[in-house]
């Protein structure tokens, strides 16, 4: 073979190696991204073509896959889509997907590998393939009463069983309605996400898991916990009270609501939490020091990047570094204090459990189609983020703040009810925020509840988390205990 020859062949055997490789890296190593990428239309419709798993409430599908007669053969319909959306999310062939539907795609879609086998069954009997069904942890009865008491007032409500995690109810107002965003007319389900994007509020945002706010007086359950932890304070800690408490190396101050003192000066620590003394809760953060305050809300939740229910979250922040007078405003929830609804939640049901924090989530179990459960979520501890006696002080404490304190409109007939409410001051002009987290009962405690309602929805600069918020925790805490 002459030389030009030998080049040509060697040419052509590098193309031929160069080929093979190229299907090789498409076939295999990149099959999978490609089949997820959205554009890819025949994923879309070989998604569409077959049942997506329904996602269930008490037994109801609250999300489920009907049958239509398009190229996708099938639609996504949502019961009762308003009062779910921060659950359940959308599903869209434009829009991709979100919360429930997003983090248990594999599931309802029937392609996790927990599913592998019923795949196999449906392929050998011909069967047609459906997706699993993913059963919430959801009380229904304490979705609607947080979802009603809300009434169209921007906020956000969650209840956790303390004992186990599992959220009983995951309200964000304001919703919306996935149904408009699920329809198969890209030019119909385009509009309906762009006009959520211009509405007030960002419907599309879930406030109770993915929106942080400053939780203002209800971080004093955080503070009172450092303080008690430390092993240098008791309920009857007398603390100083004054009606303005000068703040060091700056001629700034701290107040108490309404501009008056707390009743009396000295005052216990467990009057200071019943009638949310800001002063004496100020002194007391920078007497317990900004590191014990941090270490403090990271063992309740703070500062966790990685929560998971199994939707992501937005992580609650406590300031990586603060001065004196920063730290007295952190220990009164203001300062660069961030937490969402659920992490407050978290707050109380650590309390509620005897110091325990359960990690909470909010998918209690898959089934196959044909029933069979394919997995179910075990309670799990996620820190011990107090000792028990510091819990049992804390909920006698927050006990005071419901029977005679600052949460009375928490107070439920023949059940004694622990509570925490907060008032939070946010942007500058604007009516704060009013908050309310509390557990019940008491002596055995079923549900744990954080409430906000953004800038004091409909009483505005008037709202207290007393008057405004916890009415809203209080009916949510009935419907899971009647329920």
């Amino acid at each position: 073979m002459n030389q030009p020859l030998r080049r040509l062949a060697t040419v052509v055997i590098v193309m031929f190696i160069a080929l093979m490789g190229a299907t090789t890296w498409v076939q295999f190593f990149s099959a999978k991204d490609l089949n997820a990428d959205p554009r890819n239309a025949r994923t879309l419709y070989r998604e569409f073509g077959n049942a997506r798993g329904p996602i269930v409430v008490g037994g109801k599908a609250i999300a489920e896959s009907v049958k239509v007669d398009d190229p996708f053969n099938y639609q996504r319909k949502y019961a009762d889509g308003e009062l779910y959306s921060a659950l359940t999310g959308f599903y869209s062939i434009v829009n991709g997907s979100t919360e429930l539907e997003y983090a248990e795609n594999a599931n309802l879609t029937g392609k996790s590998d927990q599913l592998f086998f019923s795949r196999v069954r449906d392929l050998l009997t011909g069967r047609q393939p459906e997706g699993a069904a993913v059963e919430t942890t959801i009380n229904a009865e304490a979705q609607k009463a947080a979802f009603d008491g809300l009434e169209g007032q921007a906020g956000a409500v969650v209840a956790i069983e303390p004992s186990t995690g599992r959220i009983l109810a995951l309200v964000s107002t304001p919703g919306y309605d996935p149904n408009k965003l699920a329809s198969h007319s890209s030019k119909k389900a385009s509009a309906a996400y762009s006009k959520l994007l211009d509405t007030d509020g960002n419907p599309l945002r879930s406030n109770a898991t993915r929106e942080t706010y400053p939780p203002g007086s209800t971080f004093k359950l955080v503070t009172a916990a450092a303080a008690l932890e430390s092993g240098e304070y008791q309920a009857s800690t007398e603390l100083p009270a004054p009606v303005r408490l000068d703040l060091p190396q700056t001629t700034a101050s701290i107040g108490n609501f309404g501009g008056g003192g707390c009743g009396a000066d000295p005052i216990t620590l467990a009057d200071a939490l019943r009638v949310s003394c800001n002063t004496a809760f100020a002194q007391l953060g920078m007497d317990v020091g900004v590191d014990a305050l941090r270490e403090q809300a990271d063992r309740f939740g703070f500062d966790d990047d990685d929560l998971t229910i199994p939707m992501g979250t937005a992580t609650s922040r406590f300031p990586a570094t603060a001065n004196a007078p920063q730290t007295a405003q952190a220990a009164i929830g203001q300062f660069d204090v961030q937490a969402t609804p659920l992490q407050m939640a978290m707050v109380s049901a650590a309390i509620a459990n005897g110091g325990r924090l359960m990690t909470p989530y909010v998918v209690d179990r898959v089934r196959a189609a044909d029933l069979s459960v394919v997995s179910e979520t075990k309670p799990t501890l996620k820190s011990t983020a107090v000792s028990p006696g510091t819990a049992s002080t804390l909920r006698d404490m927050m006990i005071g703040v419901v029977q005679s304190g600052s949460g009375t409109a928490a107070q439920i007939s023949g059940v004694q009810v622990a509570g925490k409410t907060g008032t939070a001051q946010n942007a500058e002009g604007a009516a704060p925020h009013a908050w309310f987290t509390g557990f019940a009962p008491a002596d055995n405690p079923k549900v744990a509840v954080a409430v906000i309602v953004e800038h004091g929805g409909n009483a505005g600069s008037e709202a207290t988390g007393g008057r405004v918020a916890a009415p809203i925790a209080r009916a949510v805490m009935e419907a899971v205990l009647g329920s």
